[in-house]
């Protein structure tokens, strides 16, 4: 009977230690499922899923889309390892900027879309911006070479949309990263609100 026992005992501890392994091995497959592999960051699917999580939650939030500048002449110049060096060094400095509430997501070979929960205050926004901006025009060693590159960035904020909605939000933020291309890139513009909630 003693021997019953034990036996049940240790099949029940070996269970157990399956299920945890199960679980953890699930957690690191969903995971690896929502990041970005070069860079660490979350990626599209998991910016749409956070992107509808604030919006389901009801609380205001900024969307920001950075494009870099210049990044083809550094993949031409010095090849792709100099390339994934520099968008490793980008996610840093984003992760840098940002809280670790927000959102950072590489949705490209150099985009890259921020979703900062809780901060809808224009101006705040783009102060953040700016700080990236600037660091972002810092030479990034690479070896014995200097890369340069820029960014560009595209912002819309939530309490502009009523109600807000994602894909309209990131095609709103998509045309206001262009319209900071097309002034001379390494520059911020923001999405306007509509007319009837700017006289608000």
């Amino acid at each position: 009977l003693l021997y019953v026992v034990e036996a049940k005992s240790a099949v029940t501890e070996e269970l157990r230690g399956l299920t945890l392994r199960l679980q953890g091995a699930k957690t690191q497959a969903e995971e690896q499922a929502l990041t970005d592999t070069l860079t660490g960051l979350r990626n599209r699917r998991a910016l749409d899923l956070a992107l509808q999580t604030a919006i389901d939650g009801a609380s205001p939030f900024g969307l920001m889309h950075l494009d870099l500048d210049f990044f083809k002449a550094v993949n031409d110049t010095l090849g792709h390892a100099a390339g994934d060096h520099v968008l490793r060094m980008v996610a840093g400095v984003l992760v840098e900027e940002t809280r670790r509430s927000d959102v950072v997501a590489r949705v490209g070979g150099d985009e890259f879309v921020i979703l900062l929960n809780g901060t809808a205050d224009p101006i705040r926004l783009e102060q953040i911006a700016g700080r990236i901006i600037q660091r972002l025009s810092e030479p990034i060693a690479f070896g014995p070479h200097r890369c340069r590159i820029a960014a560009s960035v595209g912002l819309t904020v939530s309490t502009f949309y009523t109600p807000p909605v994602a894909a309209i939000m990131l095609e709103d933020a998509d045309r206001a990263l262009y319209a900071a291309k097309h002034a001379g890139r390494a520059c911020l513009r923001s999405h306007a609100p509509p007319p009837d909630l700017a006289r608000m």
